[in-house]
């Protein structure tokens, strides 16, 4: 709460701030409670994308899922940080974990594990997800829209497992086909009776389980489809080091790497073996102003406002003030 308390009063010191702006940024990055009844609940967020790196085989978001909590939750990775938003309980506080130097995602995976929460996706826990490139008041974001059945679920599970259609006559919500169809074919084999089979029958015209509008909603095939787009929206130069040449001269990574390449040799234990003491301080320099570089090209605008707060460089208050401007559009 303090930290964007800050954030705000920082906005309007640097001044050219219009409301839309300062609204935009209250609700990006933030889970938000669309709807809720007996049935089902829906939530909406818009994640700011620009700064997102890939966690695992090029995705940019996974999720995981606490049993015991019963939170469906995404993992992002913003520069050196993971952060895991709940997205069934967006009061809960963010996690978050600091990047580890060596196999990262398998520190986070394991870290995560040890709070509950497992890898998973919406499907698998009686959800449906609607994922998008969009733009949000001027800010380039990811959104993220799920509608939680879980509970609808539930209960018709139930009735197809006892063969009592009577305990879901009452409901009125659409339960997804591809939230129950694998589970009503497995009884539907199982059934043996006429009476059973009978109730079945008025599951299925409950359910609209085989009219063609209930196929249509492939999620899955969705969250590929923007997985993909993602990794191709913002090329990442990182190079891991096994591809980068062994024998690279000092002079390579004075004067021509990126900022992605040079970040990986420096992470390198074997770096500072291979340098004398002036090179591994000239190489950390350049280093430094790469980083400024990639900071104020790639930065989000809280990134840029919370490393101003600290260096006061007034080519971070430009940047920032162009991305406020960009917002205001």
């Amino acid at each position: 709460m303090i930290q964007k308390v800050l954030l705000f009063l920082l906005l309007l010191l640097l001044n050219s701030c219009s409301l839309d702006s300062l609204i935009a940024l209250g609700e990006v990055d933030k889970v938000q409670v669309v709807k809720k009844n007996a049935s089902y609940a829906q939530y909406r967020a818009y994640f700011t994308r620009t700064q997102l790196k890939p966690i695992k085989n090029n995705q940019k978001y996974l999720y995981f899922y606490n049993k015991k909590k019963k939170d469906l939750a995404i993992l992002l990775h913003r520069y050196d940080n993971y952060i895991l938003y709940s997205l069934y309980h967006p009061e809960a506080p963010h996690m978050i974990f600091k990047a580890q130097k060596h196999a990262p995602y398998t520190h986070i995976k394991k870290a995560l594990k040890k709070q509950g929460y497992l890898l998973s996706s919406p499907y698998a826990v009686g959800a449906t997800s609607k994922v998008g490139l969009r733009k949000y008041k001027g800010i380039k974001t990811l959104l993220i829209e799920i509608k939680d059945y879980s509970t609808l679920q539930d209960k018709y599970q139930k009735a197809i497992r006892t063969y009592d259609a009577s305990s879901i006559a009452k409901i009125k919500t659409q339960l997804p086909y591809v939230l129950i169809d694998n589970y009503f074919k497995t009884y539907q084999k199982k059934a043996s009776s006429e009476e059973e089979r009978e109730q079945l029958e008025h599951i299925v015209d409950k359910l609209h389980l085989y009219t063609p509008e209930s196929k249509n909603n492939d999620t899955q095939e969705e969250e590929i489809q923007v997985q993909e787009a993602l990794a191709k929206e913002i090329p990442e130069e990182t190079l891991t080091p096994s591809t980068i040449p062994e024998n690279a001269p000092f002079d390579y990574y004075a004067q021509e790497a990126s900022f992605h390449e040079l970040e990986t040799y420096l992470n390198d234990s074997k770096a500072k073996d291979n340098l004398t003491f002036n090179q591994y301080t000239q190489l950390t320099q350049r280093y430094t102003v790469l980083k400024d570089e990639e900071m104020l090209k790639e930065g989000s605008l809280e990134a840029l406002i919370a490393s101003y707060k600290t260096n006061k460089n007034p080519k971070y208050k430009k940047r920032i003030l162009e991305l406020m401007k960009e917002a205001q559009q």
